[in-house]
Formats: C-alpha cells, structure tokens, sequence
C-alpha cells in the first residue's frame, strides 16, 4: 500500500465541496494511510461528523474544549500527530484566519502548533478565489511554507464556471504519494566533480622512471562516490591497475604535467575538485631517448620540481570547492593544515601513510578531515569505499551549512 503508516490529519473547512472530503478520506485510508479528521463548524452544516468517523475509523474532533484523552491536549497532539496536514476543502474565510494568526476553532488552533508541513486545497466562487484579498492571504501563507493545490476549473455549485472547484481526491491522493514517496534527489545531483588518482611516472629514459607507491584506490573511491551522489564525475588516473568505476569518464595520464593539463581542461566549469592523485614533486631534467648504460661507480641524476598542480589550483580557483589530501609520515596534522593554508584549499583530508590501518596500497584507510572553516572531524578506519561516501557527504553537507 502506498501510503502505509503515513498519518494525515484532514482539516475540513465549510463549502459544498465537503462531500468531497469524505471521498478524500476514503481513498486515503485505500492507499494504507491513517487519517484524522477536525472539522469545522460550518463543514458540518453540510456533512456530519459520523460520515467521517466511519471512513477514517477515527474520532472526529470538531470542539477545542472536547477532550477525548484527559492525558493529552487535543489540538496539540493532533498537530504533533500528523506527517502531513491537509485543508480540504479551504474556505476564503479560513485562508483568511490563516494567514493572519487567528486560532477561534479547533482546526485554526491545531494548525498554529504544527509544524508537519501544511497543504491547502481551496474551494470557492471563481470571483472569489480572485478578489484581491484572498490572493494576498494566498501568497502570505506561500511565503510562510504553506503549499497550496490548485483548484481546477469546471462547472460551479454557485452555476459559474471557472476556477475554483475542489481538485479531485483521487489527484489529491496522487499528490500526497508523491510526497512520500518521491525520491529526494542526490546530494550532488546536477554538480560536476574533477577527481584526481593514482601516482604520476616521470620518464628517466625509456625503461627507468620515477614514481611512488600510490595504489589510486582512495581516488578512484571518491570518484565512485561522486557518480553514486548525482555527480557528473571526471577521473583523471596516473598509471594503475584498477578497473574505473561505472559511470565514471576516465581519462588516463602518466605525468606530473599531463595530469595538470587535463584537469584544466576541466577547471573552469567544475565544482568540487579532489585532488587524491601522489603526484611527483621532481622530474629529471633530461630525459633520455636512449636507455641510460650502467657505468662503474656512483651515478647521479639532476632533478627539477614538477608544477604544484594542487597550489596552481588554488590560485586559479573562483566557484570551485578544491579538496586536497596530505599523505605524510610524521606530524600529518600540523602539514595537513599547513597545506590547507599555503593551496588555498576548501577541504583537506589528512592521512599517516604508516598507520597500519590505512594507506598505500590497502583497501581502508584512516584519516582526519579538517575545513577551512575550522571543522576537523576524525574518521576511523575502514574500507575506502565507505569512507569516500561519508567523506563526500560531510563536505557537501558542510559545504551547503556556509553559503
């Protein structure tokens, strides 16, 4: 049932509509869902209480003063009840009482202590669904949260035809599943993320390089945990043996150099960077065409500092949320947010890579995330999967708290 165990509490306003209403609170109980009703008293000059209370199965409350339970107080209870609140049908004058405080009913008195979210189905004369009055009543309660469901326009009781008429409890309930039911959507659905991997391999000759012990497993991590958040995702991979995640577009590079010019390639219109990738620090300033002959004795080779792609970022950085990782071997904290400082960078995530319980090469990993906010928040160690989506998380959640 798709409305199993959901709790609407109906509030029933006066009109010709209110036949209605017991229509709505029938196919509401259909659905699965338990249904309260309050009734005002100019609704029940056109259907009685006991109409409702056979459909829903529920006392019907209608008087502030009547207590059902003498433990609980009615009309705070009832609001504290509901998962949703529905006015059906909502007369002009109720809108009014609404948008200005009044609580003179039962049902205006309920409706000033809840805070389950308020759905509001008019029902009126066209003219007067129009009057100047009741639109800005309308549109002070809109700017309150309350949701509005739009009355539909056909033949009137009062003989006009037009907008004004009570939406029909069957689109209603089609509404109502919706909300419940509707897939929230992904925390970086409509984003794109620039996820950085692997180790760079800077070419000594043509069998030698220099390189690191990079896995690339905590990147390509946080690059499946993109995807699997909403994210449009970038990887960009040093040289690795791990199969890229699905969904994920992969591009591949070998050096400090090509890493940096593909992830500018994607720089500007991007909006969270992770920049994971063991990216090397030097490169030898010849590169031989040739394979480098063993001579007798020591051997030398002269090195010079590959562009800091991670600084480079910083400075270019305008939107974007860059997020950085400092894998280190001795007091990680302290460089990590020495790091976070000196790049200009949103998020670093800090790593001891001679913990045991993480680093090169292992499937976890343990690691301390620290904002340039100030948040510095302590991740124990498990598997990089995981840890990539809580990390992820925390930084998209922590992310939206600053704006």
């Amino acid at each position: 049932m798709l409305l199993a165990n959901k709790k609407v509490l109906l509030c029933v306003t006066g009109g010709i509509a209110v036949y209605k209403a017991v229509a709505l609170v029938s196919k509401l109980s259909q659905s699965g869902a338990h249904v309260k009703v309050v009734m005002t008293r100019s609704a029940m000059e056109f259907v009685q209480p006991l109409s409702f209370q056979v459909m829903s199965r529920n006392d019907v409350y209608f008087d502030t003063f009547d207590e059902k339970d003498s433990s609980v107080i009615a009309h705070i209870d009832l609001a504290n009840w509901a998962d949703l609140i529905l006015v059906a049908p909502t007369s002009a004058n109720f809108i009014g009482k609404l948008a200005n405080g009044i609580a003179d009913d039962m049902a205006s008195t309920l409706l000033l202590a809840a805070t389950a979210p308020v759905w509001i189905a008019p029902a009126m004369n066209v003219h007067m669904y129009e009057h100047p009055a009741v639109l800005r009543n309308i549109d002070r309660l809109y700017r309150d949260g309350v949701r509005f469901i739009e009355p539909s326009e056909g033949f009137l009781a009062c003989g006009y035809v037009g907008k004004g008429r009570l939406e029909e409890p069957e689109r209603i309930v089609e509404l109502v599943d919706s909300f419940f039911n509707e897939t929230p959507p992904l925390p970086l659905t409509g984003k794109k993320v620039v996820v950085t991997a692997g180790p760079t391999l800077e070419r000594i000759d043509p069998v030698r390089y220099i390189s690191n012990f990079s896995s690339g497993k905590m990147g390509y991590a946080m690059a499946k945990a993109a995807f699997e958040l909403g994210a449009e995702t970038i990887l960009i991979s040093g040289p690795v043996s791990l199969e890229p995640p699905e969904g994920v577009k992969l591009i591949r590079v070998e050096s400090a150099a090509e890493m940096l010019e593909a992830v500018l390639d994607h720089y500007t219109d991007a909006d969270y960077i992770v920049k994971s990738a063991a990216v090397a620090d030097y490169r030898p300033k010849t590169v031989y065409d040739q394979k480098m002959k063993k001579k007798d004795g020591a051997a030398s080779l002269e090195l010079e500092r590959t562009t800091d792609i991670l600084k480079t970022l910083g400075e270019m950085k305008t939107t974007q949320r860059l997020i950085g990782f400092a894998a280190e071997t001795t007091d990680a904290v302290t460089y990590g947010k020495g790091k976070l400082e000196a790049k200009n960078l949103d998020w670093i995530i800090i790593n001891d890579v001679t913990d045991p319980a993480g680093g090169f090469g292992s499937d976890a990993n343990v690691v301390t995330l620290i904002s340039r906010s100030g948040v510095e928040l302590q991740f124990p160690a498990m598997e990089k999967k995981e840890l990539a989506k809580k990390l992820f998380t925390t930084i998209v959640h922590e992310g939206q708290d600053s704006l």
